[in-house]
């Protein structure tokens, strides 16, 4: 018998574009595009003319040795080069590439002439440390212009970068540290968060004890905290030292289309966290043309990624799409809401931010303050809104578009992952916007929603959220572990890869995301996704967040219990309670019966956003919860 996920939530509110919204856009029609993409060969090669190679490709994809596809096949080309290098005999040479603000006010813009000599001195003091093509460097910073800078002298002589979260743990950190085998370290004194400064070098001095295979500590001086030379150690050097002296001139290394670029680590649901690995060139096709067509950069935007750059959404799209396009791209360092929750809506007006990418997670957190915030500040240089991470609830995306957006600009939902290094299923700006759906795949991506046998399931049935052809930007394994990135992502549904989300499609073939399969509940014969009923909790005024798990029901299986975190002024009490199982089972009907609800000052989540509803499970069930290393609280 085949199974699907039961479908609740009902969704008929529709969203067209404004008009002088489609006349800007690079994509004037959205279903034309999709058309042109499914010649998807053909499609990424004109969309890799617009990058510069130093030598062109033999063969568009290589698909001899599935699931270890190949893109490019021996096109050379280098990511520094199209990133920085090309822009500076333009007129660009002068034009902000980052502007960097932290939540004390402060800021430091660089231009991409600035940035140009930056990196090369980086670059040539990395080389000076013995850093060949090849060698892997680690970067565990705070959100500075260090680490961009970093990053990109990576890029420019051929290293492989892995960037780690500079919030993990003494463990988590090891265990990256020498699963990469790492060369160099990257540091820093410390971060800004929510007013403190979080000792980062103390941190990275512990770890440092249980990694045998770094040579060299690089040490950047970020927040001022006292270190001294007589304090670093025989294997360390201060960042300002390293490139003092440096020639602001550096050869770019020839990188062949497939050879790697970054390892980024990933939670594993149990056992280590994997290792995704990223090449050069499909990556820089897939995410240069997602941003440009998706939040449609042009000339003079102010672009703001609030994601971290240790993390997929931070490598994609606060540094490498936005300088691939030659834009500015702010990065911001500090808490959404410290010193208060107009943070972010004062930065937007302060730099006249014209295309604001942020998780939904985020969104809910600041409406438990209500509308007064983003009123309180001029939002009306807002172009284009986008939301990544978990799937945004319906009320979460009117909240957004209505206070933010000021219900003139559309909002690009996003739905992608680590291993898909790009977006691939998102509206551009000239689509019908549903609230809560990601629309349809983006052009040159074939995705679907099929049963275990990989059977497409009828429209409006929930199932497996499979891509059916490759992609540019995708992972080309996981690091040291091919087995299991073929038994985890190809072979569970031959031919395809498995997200390991549940997904349904309407009848206008648009995607609603259900949930991680993991999390699907099973009630009373029923596969119910845990999205649409955390949407429809959230969907009560006195709700701003919530997560659901399954719990066992001698009857029914399972029941719902709830983890709700309320808006100031509400408290859990019977009233509110049978308010809301009514409300749910209204909206949801009643295969939705609520087996108990519990008030939560906050949930577990990634440092990405992302609810660890496996966690809320273990600990409600007394188990292990496996891999925490990316639980942020």
């Amino acid at each position: 018998m085949k199974r699907d996920t039961t479908v609740l939530l009902d969704e008929k509110r529709i969203f067209k574009p404004n008009v002088e919204t489609v006349e800007r856009a690079h994509v004037k029609n959205w279903e034309t595009e999709i058309e042109k993409g499914k010649n998807f060969e053909k499609y990424w090669e004109e969309k890799a003319e617009d990058l510069d190679w130093f030598e062109r490709w033999d063969q568009v994809l290589d698909e001899s040795n599935k699931p270890f596809f190949k893109w490019f096949v021996n096109g050379k080309i280098n990511l520094a080069y199209n990133a920085v290098d090309r822009w500076i005999n333009t007129e660009k040479r002068n034009q902000v590439a980052i502007l960097y603000v932290n939540e004390r006010g402060d800021e430091k813009k660089l231009t991409y002439y600035e940035l140009y000599r930056e990196v090369n001195k980086m670059a040539n003091g990395l080389k000076n440390l013995g850093v060949k093509k090849g060698d892997t460097v680690s970067m565990y910073l705070p959100m500075c212009p260090e680490l961009l800078i970093s990053m990109l002298a990576c890029n420019k002589i051929g290293a492989v970068h892995s960037v780690v979260y500079s919030g993990l743990s003494v463990g988590a950190f090891v265990e990256r540290m020498n699963d990469a085998k790492v060369k160099i370290l990257i540091t820093a004194d410390g971060t800004y968060r929510r007013g403190k400064i979080i000792d980062l070098k103390k941190i990275s001095d512990e770890a440092m004890l249980q990694c045998p295979t770094i040579e060299t500590v690089i040490v950047v001086k970020h927040t001022g905290s006292k270190i001294d030379i007589s304090d670093l150690s025989g294997r360390e050097i201060f960042y300002e030292r390293l490139i003092e002296g440096e020639p602001a001139e550096c050869e770019c290394e020839p990188m062949d289309s497939e050879d790697p670029l970054f390892i980024l680590y990933t939670s594993g649901s149990t056992g280590k966290p994997k290792g995704v690995l990223h090449t050069t060139g499909g990556y820089m096709v897939g995410v240069s043309t997602t941003l440009k067509n998706i939040f449609d950069i042009h000339e003079n935007d102010m672009w703001w990624c609030t994601g971290d750059i240790g993390w997929i959404t931070g490598h994609s799209y606060v540094i490498y799409g936005p300088l691939l396009l030659g834009t500015t791209t702010v990065v911001y360092e500090g808490a959404p809401d410290y010193p208060d929750p107009g943070a972010w809506w004062n930065i937007v007006e302060k730099y006249g931010v014209t295309k604001f990418y942020t998780a939904p997670t985020a969104i809910r957190h600041l409406m438990r303050f209500g509308n007064k915030y983003p009123n309180l500040y001029n939002l009306s240089s807002l172009k284009i809104l986008g939301t990544v991470g978990e799937p945004i609830n319906p009320e979460a995306w009117m909240w957004y578009y209505k206070n933010v957006g000021k219900e003139k600009a559309p909002i690009m939902d996003t739905w992608w992952q680590t291993e898909t290094g790009m977006h691939l299923i998102s509206p551009l700006p000239s689509a019908y916007l549903k609230p809560g759906s990601a629309t349809k795949a983006v052009p040159g991506v074939d995705a679907d929603v099929v049963d275990e046998d990989g059977n497409p399931v009828p429209l409006g049935k929930g199932g497996y959220l499979v891509i059916k052809k490759p992609w540019p930007a995708m992972f080309r394994t996981l690091y040291e572990d091919e087995e299991r990135y073929k038994d985890v992502y190809w072979n569970q549904i031959p031919g395809y890869y498995k997200a390991g989300d549940m997904a349904r499609k309407d009848e206008d073939g648009y995607f609603w995301i259900q949930g991680r399969s993991d999390d699907v509940l099973k009630i009373a014969g029923h596969r119910v996704g845990t999205s649409e009923v955390e949407s429809a909790f959230v969907s009560h005024p006195a709700v701003v967040e919530a997560a659901v798990i399954g719990k066992h029901d001698p009857i029914k299986g399972q029941v719902i219990k709830a983890f709700v975190i309320l808006r100031e002024g509400y408290k859990l009490k019977t009233k509110l309670i049978e308010e809301l199982n009514k409300h749910v089972r209204y909206e949801l009907g009643p295969v939705a019966v609520i087996g108990d609800i519990e008030q939560v000052e906050s949930l577990p989540k990634t440092r990405s956003g992302k609810i660890m509803r496996r966690v809320l499970r273990a600990r409600e069930l007394g188990e292990d919860v496996g891999d925490t290393s990316t639980l942020e609280e």
